[in-house]
Protein backbone atom coordinates (compact mmCIF):
# COMPACT_ATOMS: atom_id res chain seq x y z
CA UNK A 1 0.00 0.00 0.00
CA UNK A 2 1.52 3.20 -0.85
CA UNK A 3 0.58 6.53 1.08
CA UNK A 4 -0.60 9.55 -0.59
CA UNK A 5 2.49 11.91 0.31
CA UNK A 6 1.68 15.62 2.29
CA UNK A 7 4.76 17.93 1.92
CA UNK A 8 6.27 18.68 4.44
CA UNK A 9 4.15 21.86 5.61
CA UNK A 10 1.04 20.95 5.18
CA UNK A 11 1.75 17.55 7.12
CA UNK A 12 2.25 19.52 9.85
CA UNK A 13 -0.58 21.86 9.49
CA UNK A 14 -2.88 18.46 8.64
CA UNK A 15 -1.01 16.54 12.69
CA UNK A 16 -1.84 19.82 13.97
CA UNK A 17 -5.64 19.89 13.11
CA UNK A 18 -5.83 16.15 14.29
CA UNK A 19 -4.27 17.05 17.37
CA UNK A 20 -6.53 19.64 18.83
CA UNK A 21 -9.12 17.86 17.17
CA UNK A 22 -8.71 15.13 19.86
CA UNK A 23 -7.85 17.24 22.24
CA UNK A 24 -11.16 18.72 22.16
CA UNK A 25 -13.06 15.47 21.22
CA UNK A 26 -11.76 14.21 24.24
CA UNK A 27 -12.57 17.07 26.56
CA UNK A 28 -16.07 17.02 25.31
CA UNK A 29 -16.56 13.48 26.25
CA UNK A 30 -14.83 13.65 29.74
CA UNK A 31 -17.28 16.38 30.43
CA UNK A 32 -20.35 14.43 29.15
CA UNK A 33 -18.92 11.29 31.07
CA UNK A 34 -19.21 13.24 34.25
CA UNK A 35 -22.43 14.94 33.60
CA UNK A 36 -24.15 11.28 32.98
CA UNK A 37 -22.65 10.83 36.48
CA UNK A 38 -24.00 13.65 37.90
CA UNK A 39 -20.44 14.38 38.89
CA UNK A 40 -19.71 18.03 39.30
CA UNK A 41 -18.74 19.87 35.81
CA UNK A 42 -14.74 20.95 34.59
CA UNK A 43 -15.09 24.17 36.76
CA UNK A 44 -16.71 23.15 39.79
CA UNK A 45 -14.51 24.65 43.16
CA UNK A 46 -11.64 22.01 43.21
CA UNK A 47 -11.82 19.82 39.96
CA UNK A 48 -10.68 22.84 38.18
CA UNK A 49 -7.54 23.04 39.78
CA UNK A 50 -7.55 18.84 38.96
CA UNK A 51 -8.43 19.75 35.40
CA UNK A 52 -5.16 22.53 35.35
CA UNK A 53 -2.84 20.09 36.93
CA UNK A 54 -3.78 17.83 34.38
CA UNK A 55 -3.41 19.94 31.35
CA UNK A 56 0.23 21.56 32.80
CA UNK A 57 1.74 18.09 33.18
CA UNK A 58 0.53 17.03 30.23
CA UNK A 59 1.97 19.59 28.41
CA UNK A 60 5.29 19.52 30.34
CA UNK A 61 5.85 15.05 29.87
CA UNK A 62 4.75 15.53 26.09
CA UNK A 63 7.93 17.89 25.34
CA UNK A 64 9.85 16.22 27.93
CA UNK A 65 9.49 12.55 26.65
CA UNK A 66 10.24 13.90 23.19
CA UNK A 67 13.76 15.29 24.13
CA UNK A 68 14.23 12.12 26.42
CA UNK A 69 13.81 10.07 23.18
CA UNK A 70 16.12 12.75 20.86
CA UNK A 71 18.75 14.10 23.27
CA UNK A 72 20.96 14.30 20.36
CA UNK A 73 18.99 17.39 19.39
CA UNK A 74 19.71 19.13 22.51
CA UNK A 75 22.70 20.88 21.42
CA UNK A 76 21.48 22.24 18.01
CA UNK A 77 18.02 23.56 19.21
CA UNK A 78 19.72 25.34 22.28
CA UNK A 79 19.50 28.52 20.75
CA UNK A 80 16.19 27.53 18.66
CA UNK A 81 12.67 27.90 20.71
CA UNK A 82 10.95 26.72 17.54
CA UNK A 83 12.51 23.32 17.52
CA UNK A 84 12.72 23.25 21.48
CA UNK A 85 9.01 23.53 21.37
CA UNK A 86 8.56 20.80 18.29
CA UNK A 87 7.78 17.08 19.00
CA UNK A 88 5.15 15.62 21.22
CA UNK A 89 4.60 11.47 22.88
CA UNK A 90 1.66 10.47 23.79
CA UNK A 91 3.66 8.35 26.39
CA UNK A 92 4.86 11.45 28.05
CA UNK A 93 1.91 12.98 27.86
CA UNK A 94 -0.17 10.36 29.98
CA UNK A 95 2.84 10.24 32.41
CA UNK A 96 2.80 13.97 32.70
CA UNK A 97 -0.66 14.33 33.05
CA UNK A 98 -0.48 11.80 35.46
CA UNK A 99 1.56 13.22 38.04
CA UNK A 100 -0.39 16.52 37.33
CA UNK A 101 -3.37 15.14 38.62
CA UNK A 102 -1.57 13.47 41.34
CA UNK A 103 0.06 16.74 42.46
CA UNK A 104 -3.16 18.94 42.26
CA UNK A 105 -5.10 16.22 44.27
CA UNK A 106 -2.33 16.77 47.19
CA UNK A 107 -2.36 20.40 47.14
CA UNK A 108 -6.23 20.72 47.05
CA UNK A 109 -6.51 17.30 49.52
CA UNK A 110 -8.69 15.37 47.13
CA UNK A 111 -8.33 11.82 48.23
CA UNK A 112 -10.63 10.74 45.55
CA UNK A 113 -10.11 8.95 42.38
CA UNK A 114 -10.61 10.90 39.41
CA UNK A 115 -8.96 8.37 36.34
CA UNK A 116 -11.76 6.17 35.41
CA UNK A 117 -13.72 8.66 33.03
CA UNK A 118 -10.52 9.17 31.47
CA UNK A 119 -10.56 5.81 29.65
CA UNK A 120 -12.90 6.19 26.77
CA UNK A 121 -11.72 10.15 26.12
CA UNK A 122 -8.21 9.07 25.90
CA UNK A 123 -9.16 6.05 23.87
CA UNK A 124 -11.16 8.08 21.56
CA UNK A 125 -8.55 11.30 21.58
CA UNK A 126 -5.54 8.48 20.88
CA UNK A 127 -7.42 7.49 17.61
CA UNK A 128 -8.16 10.59 16.39
CA UNK A 129 -4.67 11.64 16.91
CA UNK A 130 -2.88 8.46 15.35
CA UNK A 131 -5.04 9.10 12.32
CA UNK A 132 -2.97 12.76 11.96
CA UNK A 133 0.59 10.71 12.86
CA UNK A 134 -0.87 8.14 10.00
CA UNK A 135 -1.72 10.93 7.07
CA UNK A 136 1.50 12.30 8.17
CA UNK A 137 3.94 9.74 7.07
CA UNK A 138 7.51 10.52 7.30
CA UNK A 139 6.58 13.80 8.73
CA UNK A 140 5.68 12.21 11.92
CA UNK A 141 8.13 10.19 13.02
CA UNK A 142 5.66 7.52 14.08
CA UNK A 143 6.33 4.90 11.54
CA UNK A 144 7.61 1.47 11.82
CA UNK A 145 10.46 -0.19 10.48
CA UNK A 146 10.52 -1.90 6.99
CA UNK A 147 8.24 -5.03 6.55
CA UNK A 148 7.36 -7.50 4.04
CA UNK A 149 4.22 -8.32 5.51
CA UNK A 150 1.37 -7.45 2.93
CA UNK A 151 -0.34 -4.73 4.56
CA UNK A 152 3.04 -2.83 4.60
CA UNK A 153 2.13 0.69 3.95
CA UNK A 154 4.89 2.64 1.90
CA UNK A 155 4.84 6.25 4.03
CA UNK A 156 6.57 8.15 0.25
CA UNK A 157 10.32 6.44 0.59
CA UNK A 158 9.40 3.56 -1.36
CA UNK A 159 9.89 1.01 1.61
CA UNK A 160 6.97 -0.99 3.13
CA UNK A 161 6.89 -0.27 6.61
CA UNK A 162 4.71 -1.19 9.94
CA UNK A 163 1.97 1.25 9.78
CA UNK A 164 2.65 1.35 13.71
CA UNK A 165 -0.03 4.00 14.15
CA UNK A 166 -2.73 1.37 12.84
CA UNK A 167 -1.24 -1.12 15.18
CA UNK A 168 -1.86 1.61 17.91
CA UNK A 169 -5.34 2.48 16.82
CA UNK A 170 -6.11 -1.18 17.20
CA UNK A 171 -4.87 -1.62 20.35
CA UNK A 172 -6.02 1.31 22.49
CA UNK A 173 -9.87 0.35 21.05
CA UNK A 174 -9.46 -3.14 21.56
CA UNK A 175 -7.71 -2.83 25.37
CA UNK A 176 -9.95 0.04 26.24
CA UNK A 177 -12.99 -1.58 25.23
CA UNK A 178 -12.27 -4.97 26.93
CA UNK A 179 -12.59 -2.62 29.93
CA UNK A 180 -15.51 -0.61 29.36
CA UNK A 181 -17.40 -4.11 28.91
CA UNK A 182 -16.27 -5.23 32.26
CA UNK A 183 -16.60 -1.86 34.35
CA UNK A 184 -19.03 -2.95 36.56
CA UNK A 185 -16.61 -5.23 37.70
CA UNK A 186 -14.17 -2.45 38.17
CA UNK A 187 -16.26 -0.20 39.79
CA UNK A 188 -15.82 -1.58 43.57
CA UNK A 189 -12.43 -0.10 43.19
CA UNK A 190 -12.27 3.63 41.88
CA UNK A 191 -9.32 4.07 39.47
CA UNK A 192 -8.35 0.89 38.82
CA UNK A 193 -10.05 0.69 35.26
CA UNK A 194 -7.43 3.41 34.44
CA UNK A 195 -4.50 2.02 36.35
CA UNK A 196 -5.49 -1.42 33.73
CA UNK A 197 -5.33 1.42 30.85
CA UNK A 198 -2.63 3.31 31.54
CA UNK A 199 -0.32 0.12 32.23
CA UNK A 200 -1.84 -1.95 29.69
CA UNK A 201 -0.67 1.27 27.24
CA UNK A 202 3.12 1.57 28.47
CA UNK A 203 3.21 -2.45 28.08
CA UNK A 204 2.12 -2.14 24.54
CA UNK A 205 4.55 0.82 23.89
CA UNK A 206 7.12 -1.03 25.22
CA UNK A 207 6.69 -3.55 22.83
CA UNK A 208 5.78 -2.11 19.11
CA UNK A 209 8.27 0.92 19.91
CA UNK A 210 10.90 -2.31 19.32
CA UNK A 211 9.45 -2.20 15.63
CA UNK A 212 10.27 1.52 15.02
CA UNK A 213 13.43 3.15 14.09
CA UNK A 214 15.07 4.30 16.98
CA UNK A 215 16.33 7.99 16.59
CA UNK A 216 19.29 7.54 19.74
CA UNK A 217 19.78 4.48 21.69
CA UNK A 218 19.71 3.85 25.54
CA UNK A 219 22.04 0.84 26.98
CA UNK A 220 22.50 0.31 23.14
CA UNK A 221 18.74 -1.45 23.25
CA UNK A 222 16.25 0.81 24.29
CA UNK A 223 14.80 3.51 23.25
CA UNK A 224 13.87 6.81 25.39
CA UNK A 225 9.75 6.02 25.65
CA UNK A 226 10.63 2.56 26.41
CA UNK A 227 13.07 3.62 28.75
CA UNK A 228 10.40 5.89 30.34
CA UNK A 229 7.58 2.76 29.78
CA UNK A 230 9.90 0.69 31.82
CA UNK A 231 10.59 2.86 34.88
CA UNK A 232 6.63 4.22 34.79
CA UNK A 233 5.91 0.31 34.72
CA UNK A 234 8.37 -0.94 37.66
CA UNK A 235 6.73 2.13 40.25
CA UNK A 236 3.23 1.90 38.74
CA UNK A 237 2.09 -1.77 38.77
CA UNK A 238 2.53 -2.76 42.76
CA UNK A 239 0.02 0.05 42.82
CA UNK A 240 -2.10 -1.60 40.34
CA UNK A 241 -1.60 -5.20 41.96
CA UNK A 242 -2.34 -3.61 45.22
CA UNK A 243 -6.08 -2.39 44.01
CA UNK A 244 -6.62 -5.62 42.14
CA UNK A 245 -6.15 -7.93 44.98
CA UNK A 246 -8.99 -6.02 46.80
CA UNK A 247 -11.44 -6.80 44.36
CA UNK A 248 -13.53 -9.51 45.27
CA UNK A 249 -12.77 -13.31 43.79
CA UNK A 250 -15.19 -13.42 41.41
CA UNK A 251 -14.86 -9.82 39.91
CA UNK A 252 -11.52 -10.36 38.98
CA UNK A 253 -9.97 -10.08 35.83
CA UNK A 254 -13.80 -9.16 34.48
CA UNK A 255 -14.46 -12.71 34.03
CA UNK A 256 -17.69 -11.79 35.53
CA UNK A 257 -20.13 -9.74 33.57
Amino acid sequence: MKLYVFSASDAHILHFIFEWLAIAIGVQLYRRQRASKQQAGLLAPGHYGVIIGCVLGAAIGNKAAFWIEYPHMWAAASDKLQLLMSGQSIVGGLLGGLLGVEFAKALLKQPQSTGDNFVFPLMVATVIGRIGCFLAGLNDGTYGNATSLPWGVDFGDGIARHPTQIYDMIFVLAWGSYLLRYRQAWQSQSGLMFKMYLAGYLFWRLLVDGIKPVPYYYFSYFSGIQILCIIALVIYLPLLVRQMLRLNTGEKFGLEP
